[in-house]
């Protein structure tokens, strides 16, 4: 393969990524920030359901590749002509070596450090010798390896419970599971009944099979699985979807539960805490790399 690279302004983002990809036959584009690693590198969020904020950044860089090198130098040439594209600017053109592609994914994806105690290792390295308790988990099609701030969170709060807590939570329900990593925490650390549901069917296959894995027992399925209350109630959504399911989680919290939330960046801890005011008082227990972790206890019995 042959990979394309092009400096573009942010104007030109969407248009020549669209004339890449349609009609230039590119086999993928992807958009990164030119100014990477300096000061004047920017951070852009996005969320399901809301508008993107910006389809690049004021100085991008575009990487393109092709299945031949004439296709990429015909691609430079049909845009450097365009009119409308007078400000693109080409960086290089270079072939892409050969590698041991599978290797070089595993190569990305070391054991993750929760505790001193608690870990997640893919299947292809051995566990850390201080490792005490081990989720074995491998990249796939549903979310959360262990990598990202709110994955690690949500499970450093599971770990650093105390036995007293742990020892209520009878019935567990993870809300949006993804990989099912935090019902399979929740597991490894004491909970008994777990019900783990997302709306994404790749989602829960991704659970079944990697509960079965760790040898852990769950329920997974889509979110009507979820019924009655639970001691503890996780989800590691995104902040809109955390806002618009409010009534729902905060209901399937028992009396003295505990409920964790996670996906929310510093600057909507304050809209979290206003969607919830209904139910309980949510607090900010953590925060990593611009993300918190939100929780509550809800009032009653505990």
């Amino acid at each position: 393969m042959f990979e394309l690279v092009l400096r573009a302004p942010e104007a030109l983002v969407e248009p020549v990524s669209e004339a890449l990809m349609e009609e230039l036959e590119a086999l993928s584009v992807s958009v990164e920030d030119a100014d990477v690693d300096t000061e004047a590198e920017q951070a852009l969020f996005g969320e399901p359901g809301m508008p993107v904020p910006k389809s690049g950044w004021q100085r991008s860089t575009l990487k393109a590749l092709f299945a031949q090198e004439a296709q990429a130098t015909e691609a430079a040439t049909l845009l450097l002509a365009q009119e409308w594209a007078s400000e693109l600017q080409v960086q290089s053109l270079q072939e892409v070596a050969d590698q041991d592609w599978v290797r070089l994914t595993q190569s990305q994806f070391a054991p993750v450090e929760i505790t001193p105690a608690f870990w997640i290792v893919p299947s292809w390295h051995e566990a850390p010798q201080q490792a005490q308790q081990v989720i074995r988990l491998d990249p796939g099609l549903a979310f959360g390896t262990g990598t990202h701030p709110t994955t690690r969170m949500c499970l450093r709060w599971i770990a650093q419970q105390d036995a007293e807590r742990r020892a209520r939570w009878q019935r567990v329900l993870d809300y949006g599971c993804g990989s099912g990593i935090l019902a399979i925490g929740a597991a490894l650390h004491g909970a008994r009944e777990i019900d783990a549901v997302d709306i994404d069917p790749a989602a829960v296959q991704s659970t079944l099979d990697n509960a079965q894995a760790n040898g852990v027992t769950l329920r997974a399925g889509l979110p009507e699985l979820a019924q009655g209350q639970y001691p503890l109630v996780l989800a590691n959504i995104l902040a809109t979807p955390l806002k618009l399911l409010a009534p729902l989680l905060a209901g399937h919290v028992a009396p003295g539960g505990d409920l964790v939330l996670a996906g929310i960046l510093e600057r909507q801890a304050d809209e979290l805490k206003t969607a919830y005011a209904p139910w309980c008082e949510l607090q900010v227990s953590d925060a990593e790399d611009g993300w918190v972790l939100m929780t509550a206890r809800l009032a009653g019995e505990g």
